[in-house]
């Protein structure tokens, strides 16, 4: 259902392109094959950097960044204090595992401890049940705790508040709108799902239809595309560097992203997050220096970034990025 709508969303940009006849960046010039190739200009990089390094996120104040830390540090030091009273008095005893000699334990002491509290004590800003589709706003049932968060009880009314926490980007979540109206077509004609692999049942004509689009507009002779998921980027990294492989890796990439390159068995360097300076030397040190003891090339250099950091909202500074891949010719 979701790639009916992104294929609707790369036509139009296809015909746009095409329209025009000019790329959004670089310069335009077709293939042998058909294909449209754009090569980036060096002055066209440079002005995304600059642009870049202006929209730079604003950093914390110190103040507030001491008051947090502050206030956590007085609810761990309560804690403390008002769990020593408790077992002395015995009114607040603390849960321990019993019957498990021999056993790896089921919960860390301090987890259990910050758990109690720190985290009860805030909990109510974070697990808020939803009754709506989780779009650009949500709705959410309104609660109450009388027992300082233990235990909540609904009120039964409900506010509606913008998403910030939400992995929705295009829109695809939307109950109505262009995507919602696409999956109903898109279910009603070739159905929702195969319920297996590709490689067990074969292919739908809506994939194909998509991976032709994707290499259409990326100038490519094919494309493949997988389904959102931690074992796309987790199992399919090992494919692409082995052991003798260098993999320069955005301090800040997902989790699915560092256990795939785990499992390669590649050597794993980091840059600091969108810093395209520390990234250049990274390079630089890389093909001057080779591999640690032999000096020897490495048989690939491969940049491993996000397109969008789910974590921070931060946008990969791409444009920057295939500048140094072709200027120091490696992989990304």
């Amino acid at each position: 259902m979701e790639k009916e709508g992104l294929v609707m969303e790369m036509k139009n940009c296809i015909e746009m392109e095409e329209n025009s006849k000019k790329p959004l960046n670089g310069t335009y010039k077709n293939g042998k094959n058909g294909h449209t190739h754009y090569s980036v200009k060096v002055k066209d990089i440079n002005h995304h950097k600059n642009q870049s390094e202006e929209a730079e996120f604003e950093e914390i104040p110190l103040h507030i960044a001491l008051q947090t830390y502050i206030s956590y540090g007085l609810l761990v030091l309560v804690g403390y204090i008002k769990e020593f009273f408790g077992r002395i008095s015995g009114v607040n005893v603390i849960p321990e595992e019993k019957g498990r000699t021999g056993y790896a334990p089921l919960f860390s002491s301090f987890e259990s401890f910050y758990t109690r509290n720190v985290f009860r004590r805030i909990r109510d800003c974070w697990n808020r049940p939803i009754c709506s589709v989780p779009g650009a706003y949500v709705t959410l049932m309104d609660r109450i705790s009388h027992d300082h968060g233990w235990t909540f009880r609904f009120t039964g009314t409900r506010t509606r508040c913008m998403n910030f926490g939400s992995y929705n980007y295009l829109g695809f979540a939307e109950a109505s709108g262009p995507c919602a109206e696409a999956a109903i077509e898109t279910t009603k004609s070739i159905g929702s799902s195969v319920c297996s692999s590709r490689h067990e049942v074969g292919n739908t004509r809506i994939q194909l239809e998509l991976e032709s689009l994707v290499a259409r507009f990326l100038g490519t002779e094919d494309a493949i595309v997988f389904g959102m998921g931690f074992a796309t980027n987790s199992l399919n990294l090992p494919c692409l560097v082995q052991k003798g492989d260098l993999v320069l890796s955005d301090e800040n990439n997902h989790a699915s992203l560092i256990l795939g390159l785990r499992l390669s068995g590649a050597t794993i360097q980091v840059f600091k997050h969108n810093d395209m300076r520390h990234l250049e030397k990274k390079l630089k040190d890389a093909i001057v220096y080779g591999q640690p003891r032999t000096r020897r090339p490495w048989r690939k250099i491969l940049i491993v970034v996000e397109g969008i950091y789910s974590m921070e909202g931060t946008i990969a500074k791409l444009p920057e990025i295939i500048a140094l891949k072709k200027k120091y010719k490696v992989d990304k």
